[in-house]
C-alpha cells in the first residue's frame, strides 16, 4: 500500500485525490517520522495516549464506537483493555510510524471504566486512564462568545455553585495554538478532561472553559440523563476562514495564501483548522455547536453564505473519515445566530445572520441539512461589561440550542425549536398579509417590518430605499403590515433587518407561548406584482 494511503488510514488524514501526489506523500511521511515539538507527530520513543485522552474523559457511546490512539516505539504492538461495570474488552493493534490506533467495540452509556494500554515487545510498558465514561461527545467551536466563561454570565455565582451537581458532564479545552500545516495532535491542552468545578468553569475571562458549551451540555444532560463530554476549541476575534481547511476555502473561491485583516489583527487562513481542529479528527463525536460570525461582518461578508455551510460539510466529512467512519457523516451541527451589537449602526450583522442560514432564513434547509439554530436577535445586552457584542445571557442561548438538538440530533417528537417562520405574503394596495407557519404571539410595532419602495418593478439592491411598514393588525398566525409609506411599487419585504432589531425579549413576533422569536427574513415580492 502506498505510504500516503497507509498514513491516511492510520492517522485519519483527509486528502483529496488531487492532494495525493508524490510530494504530498513524501511530506506526510517526513512529518510522521521526523516531526518534533511542533505536535505534528513525534515521540516515537514514548508510550502514551494522544494529548486529548485522559482520566475522567467521555468517549462516544453506542451505537458509535470510540477511537483511541497514541504513540509508541515502532515494531511492537499495543494491547488495549477496557474494564468496567458491564464489559471487558481486549484488543490488539500494531504500531506503525510511531502510531497505534484502535476502534473499540460499542459501549452503552455509563461507567466508570478503566482504559489500559500495554505495549508488548521491547521494553514493555503500561498506561492506564481511569474514571472513563461513555456518553455523547459534543465539540464547541467559534470565537469570543463561545469563549465567554461562566463567571461572566448573568447570575454567575448561582451558576458556578451548580457545577458539583453535574459530575457526569465532563469538560476538555484545547489551548490556543496556530499552525501553517495540519497537525496530528494538539500542541497543548488548556483544560485536560475534568469533572466540573467552580474554579474550572469560572476561570479567567474568555480564556477558560466556555459558558455556552457548559450550559448546553448541562441542559442536555438534564434531558438525556447520561454522560456528556464537552470539547472546547475556540478563539476570540477569529474569522471563519481560520477554522476552514484549504479544501473548504477552495470550494468558495478563497486562496489558502490569503490573509484576513480584521479588528487590527491579521489571521492566516486555515491556521486554527490546522492546530485546533485537525488534531481532533480521530475523535468520535455526536455533534458540534458553533458561535461565530461577528468577525466576518468586516471581512468576506458576502462569501459567508458559502464559507459557513461549506465548513460544516467539510468538518462532517473530515471527522467521519478520521474516526474510521464512526462519527456520522452528517453529524448534527447547531449554531447561534448573531445577537445585537450597536443601535442605529450598519455593521453588517443582518447580512451575516442571513448568510448563516445559506440565505434561506431558517435551518434545517435544503442546503444545511441536520442543522439547528438559536435565534438571539431579542437578547441584546447594553450593560455587558465586555461590550454589547458579548451578551451575558448565555442561558437562553443554550436553552434554544438544546431545543434544536433535541429535535434535530435526537429526533425527539413534539419539541418546539423554531420560532414562527414566514409562510406566505399576500398583497393589496393597502396591506401586506404576512402569514407564518404556526400560531404567533404578536406585538404591534411601527418599524420592525420594512418595505422596499421602487418606481420600477425590479429587485431591490444596495441603493434601494427602504421604509418602515407599521403593523396594523394581528391574527392567530398572521399580521397585517401597512404599505401606505410607499407611493410606488412595493418590491420587497424584510423583518428585523437591523443590527439591533428589538429590545430584550421584546421582538414583535414570537411563538404562541412567547418563548421563541421569529428569525429575520427578507423576501422579493416582484412576482406578486405581475
Amino acid at each position: 500500500m502506498p505510504a500516503c494511503l497507509c498514513l491516511r488510514q492510520l492517522l485519519g488524514c483527509v486528502l483529496t485525490e488531487g492532494e495525493m501526489r508524490s510530494s504530498v506523500c513524501i511530506w506526510l511521511i517526513f512529518c510522521a517520522v521526523t516531526a518534533g515539538s511542533s505536535g505534528t507527530l513525534n515521540r516515537s520513543d514514548e508510550f502514551r495516549f494522544a494529548s486529548y485522552y485522559g482520566d475522567h474523559m467521555v468517549l462516544q457511546r453506542a451505537p458509535e464506537r470510540a477511537v483511541v490512539w497514541g504513540y509508541a516505539t515502532n515494531g511492537t504492538e499495543v494491547e488495549i483493555f477496557l474494564i468496567g461495570p458491564h464489559s471487558k474488552q481486549v484488543n490488539y493493534t500494531p504500531i506503525i510510524h510511531g502510531i497505534w490506533k484502535m476502534t473499540l467495540d460499542a459501549v452503552q452509556a455509563g461507567g466508570p471504566y478503566n482504559l489500559t494500554a500495554v505495549k508488548r515487545g521491547g521494553a514493555a510498558a503500561k498506561i492506564m486512564l481511569t474514571d472513563i465514561l461513555f456518553g455523547d461527545v459534543w465539540l464547541c467551536g467559534g470565537q469570543s462568545n463561545m469563549a465567554f466563561t461562566l463567571a461572566q454570565v448573568n447570575n454567575a455565582t448561582e451558576e458556578l455553585a451548580l457545577a458539583f451537581k453535574f459530575p457526569n458532564v465532563r469538560i476538555f479545552q484545547a489551548a490556543l495554538e496556530q499552525s501553517s500545516v495540519e497537525l496530528l495532535d494538539l500542541p497543548r491542552v488548556q483544560v485536560p478532561w475534568s469533572r466540573p468545578t467552580p474554579e474550572i468553569l469560572g476561570g479567567k475571562d474568555f480564556t477558560h472553559f466556555s459558558a455556552l458549551c457548559w450550559l448546553f451540555g448541562r441542559y442536555l444532560y438534564e434531558t438525556l440523563n447520561y454522560p456528556i463530554g464537552l470539547v472546547e476549541s475556540c478563539w476570540g476575534g477569529t474569522p471563519v476562514e481560520t477554522w476552514s481547511s484549504p479544501r473548504a476555502l477552495h470550494m468558495c473561491g478563497i486562496k489558502t495564501s490569503e490573509s484576513s485583516h480584521l479588528w487590527k489583527q491579521m489571521w492566516a487562513n486555515s491556521v486554527l483548522w490546522n492546530a485546533m481542529i485537525h488534531p481532533l479528527l480521530n475523535m468520535t463525536i455526536k455533534g458540534a455547536i458553533w458561535y461565530q460570525g461577528e468577525s466576518n461582518t468586516a471581512y468576506d461578508r458576502a462569501k459567508y453564505s458559502c464559507t459557513f455551510p461549506t465548513l460544516i460539510d467539510d468538518w462532517r466529512m473530515a471527522f467521519h473519515r478520521g474516526s474510521e467512519g464512526q462519527t456520522a457523516q452528517d453529524f448534527p451541527f447547531g449554531f447561534v445566530q448573531l445577537c445585537a451589537y450597536r443601535k442605529n449602526v450598519k455593521d453588517g450583522f443582518p447580512e451575516i445572520r442571513w448568510h448563516q442560514t445559506a440565505d434561506y432564513g431558517f435551518v434545517p434547509n435544503a442546503r444545511m441539512k441536520k442543522t439547528f439554530m438559536a435565534v438571539t436577535i431579542d437578547l441584546p445586552d447594553e450593560t455587558s461589561p465586555w461590550g454589547s457584542i458579548h451578551p451575558q445571557d448565555k442561558q437562553d442561548m443554550a436553552f434554544r440550542l438544546v431545543q434544536g438538538a433535541r429535535a434535530v440530533a435526537y429526533e425527539e417528537k413534539g419539541v418546539f425549536f423554531q420560532g414562527p417562520l414566514l409562510s406566505t405574503v399576500l398583497m393589496n394596495q393597502t396591506f401586506l398579509n404576512v402569514t407564518f407557519n404556526q400560531r404567533v404571539k404578536a406585538t404591534l410595532s411601527n418599524n420592525t417590518f420594512e418595505i422596499c419602495c421602487s418606481k420600477e418593478r425590479k429587485p431591490c439592491d444596495e441603493g434601494s430605499a427602504w421604509f418602515a411598514a407599521p403593523m396594523q393588525e394581528q391574527g392567530s398566525n398572521y399580521v397585517l403590515v401597512s404599505v401606505a409609506t410607499c407611493p410606488n411599487n412595493v418590491t420587497a419585504l424584510r423583518y428585523a433587518w437591523s443590527d439591533w432589531p428589538c429590545a430584550f425579549k421584546a421582538c414583535p413576533i414570537y411563538s404562541a407561548d412567547g418563548v421563541l422569536p421569529a428569525p429575520p427574513f427578507t423576501i422579493n415580492l416582484i412576482k406578486q406584482l405581475t
